[in-house]
């Protein structure tokens, strides 16, 4: 249960976060909104590389404002980012355990990265370079690293970007997998509205850095001030 209160970014005179207040409580929820709307930022906030002007963010009681970016990824907050983060040079295990390392023994270390690219996909080419994989597997990679261990809250920023439908087909039931087999909360921010459908059970939307809906996704993505400012659609009766 993830609450965020009144949380407000000013940078400089633009102010792309403005009194969001939010209660993600379902085990997949989706935020979305158009370009600029403060998605991001609010993933920052809430891994630390963002502090707020004012508000507050508990996940299960503790307050994660309180506690340094490391910190928070010890606690078990995971992310992934728009940008590619893979080093190429690493092999497919190697980028994982960069995640876990100085959180489990080595023994249990093993056994969490092989857990997490059994459930991407990925087991069969852990001892390969990670330069070597394809756009979609470097994508899968990351989620694996954001899924190592027992994490209990998983943000994933636009997993959906440029994938084909088969590769989406399989993102879903990665995601779906991710709640099922870790039950850490997953927060998923993408354009991709099919993927949001098939995976959330609840949507946030973000417009202005204002919140103008949040609920059960079908009613949500229904929604006319939704489709007005995000999908870009008409008001009809």
């Amino acid at each position: 249960m993830l609450d965020v209160s009144d949380v407000t970014v000013r940078f400089g005179g633009v102010t792309p976060l403005a009194n969001v207040t939010l209660h993600f409580e379902q085990r997949i929820c989706g935020l979305v909104g158009p370009n600029g709307a403060g998605k991001t930022t609010l993933l920052n906030v809430l891994s630390g590389f963002v502090s707020p002007a004012a508000g507050a963010v508990r996940c299960d009681g503790t307050d994660l404002l309180r506690m340094a970016p490391d910190r928070r990824a010890r606690w078990g907050l995971r992310r992934t980012f728009q940008s590619e983060q893979i080093v190429g040079d690493l092999t497919v295990a190697e980028n994982v355990a960069v995640a876990r390392e100085h959180t489990a023994s080595m023994d249990r270390l093993s056994v969490s990265i092989a857990e997490a690219l059994e459930l991407v996909g990925l087991a069969e080419r852990a001892t390969d370079r990670a330069a070597l994989l394809t756009t979609v597997q470097r994508r899968l990679l990351e989620i694996a690293r954001a899924i190592v261990g027992t994490p209990r809250l998983v943000l994933l920023d636009e997993p959906g970007a440029g994938l084909s439908d088969v590769e989406t087909t399989q993102l879903v039931q990665i995601i779906q997998d991710i709640e099922t087999r870790t039950e850490a909360l997953v927060i998923l921010i993408d354009h991709d509205m099919d993927l949001v459908r098939a995976t959330c059970s609840s949507v946030s939307v973000l417009d202005f850095g204002k919140v103008i809906a949040h609920g059960p996704t079908d009613q949500v993505l229904a929604d006319s001030a939704v489709r007005r400012a995000y999908l870009g659609a008409e008001d009809v009766e």
